[in-house]
């Protein structure tokens, strides 16, 4: 049955800058636009879910000082709703990125979640208020504790569980175990696992469906039962790659929200549509700008 949607995980505040090209060692480039926003996988995917029409509820690590404010801003302007377990004068990290305007290739600096040990207390019954009423759970392995103890909260009541994996970080496996779909990145490697076989070696930790991007190229899929297939990326003008695989890890939670596992290739191929709609315009939501 439909419902609303949860994501755990990172919020940050993103300094962008488009340039002609990444400055080298001791060199100063004057941008051409900057700008400043919310941004982080599960602060994206929670706007973008949200932007889709899905009630939408954002958990993790907020805040209350002049950087959280950005947050909170964005995000309600969204729509979405906040459940900030930071703790005590946090503030969410700030990234710099740098976008390329040929070519819309982007570069980041960023400390994530990194240092981050203490949250405030997740209960069982915490964890329970949050899910009332949810259909599907997206988590990004940052804050891996909250991120831990919701998907554990999403598998006992039977809520699909969706991982957006952009790289292995310490730990993961204790999230994987409770993720029914794991999509990755190309850069996302298990320990130890095989370059050849990178879709089997996610799915040996838990998941019962698991698909990996490659930027342009096609989207592998791969299930528990060894169904295989493909989802073929649409050729649109690049703008700016940021965010994309937000927009695609949100569409993929709103689709889950709503329909459940039932049809994850028709699922995924909607994300990558709108992944590839987003690319074409400046920014992780410009594709939902009212004159795109």
């Amino acid at each position: 049955m439909a419902g609303a949607a949860l994501a755990c995980g990172l919020a940050t505040v993103d300094v962008l800058h488009v340039v002609d090209a990444v400055p080298a060692p001791d060199e100063k480039v004057v941008a051409r636009s900057s700008t400043v926003s919310a941004g982080g996988p599960a602060c994206n995917a929670a706007a973008t879910c949200a932007l889709l029409g899905v009630p939408t509820r954002f958990v993790g690590a907020v805040g209350s000082g002049p950087l959280s404010a950005v947050v909170l801003r964005d995000l309600a302007a969204h729509g979405v709703a906040v459940t900030d377990l930071a703790p005590p004068a946090f503030e969410p990290p700030l990234s710099t990125v740098l976008v390329t305007e040929a070519t819309g290739e982007r570069a980041v600096v960023s400390r994530n979640a990194v240092g981050v040990a203490e949250y405030e207390s997740l209960s069982t019954s915490t964890v329970d208020a949050m899910l009332d009423g949810v259909g599907a759970v997206l988590v990004d392995g940052h804050h891996l504790p909250l991120a831990v103890g919701v998907a554990r909260g999403a598998r006992r009541r039977g809520i699909p569980v969706l991982l957006d994996g952009g790289s292995w970080k310490p730990g993961l496996e204790a999230l994987l175990a409770v993720v029914d779909v794991a999509v990755v990145s190309a850069d996302f490697r298990t320990p130890g696992g095989s370059a050849d076989r990178p879709l089997e070696d996610v799915l040996a930790l838990g998941p019962v469906w698991a698909a990996r991007s490659a930027g342009a190229g096609p989207v592998h899929w791969r299930s528990a039962q060894g169904r295989t297939g493909t989802v073929d990326v649409p050729e649109v003008p690049v703008v700016d790659t940021l965010g994309a695989g937000d927009v695609l890890h949100g569409a993929m939670l709103a689709a889950l929200a709503r329909g459940g596992l039932e049809d994850l290739p028709g699922a995924l191929a909607g994300a990558v549509a709108l992944a590839s709609r987003s690319v074409g315009s400046a920014g992780a939501l410009g594709w939902a700008a009212p004159d795109r």
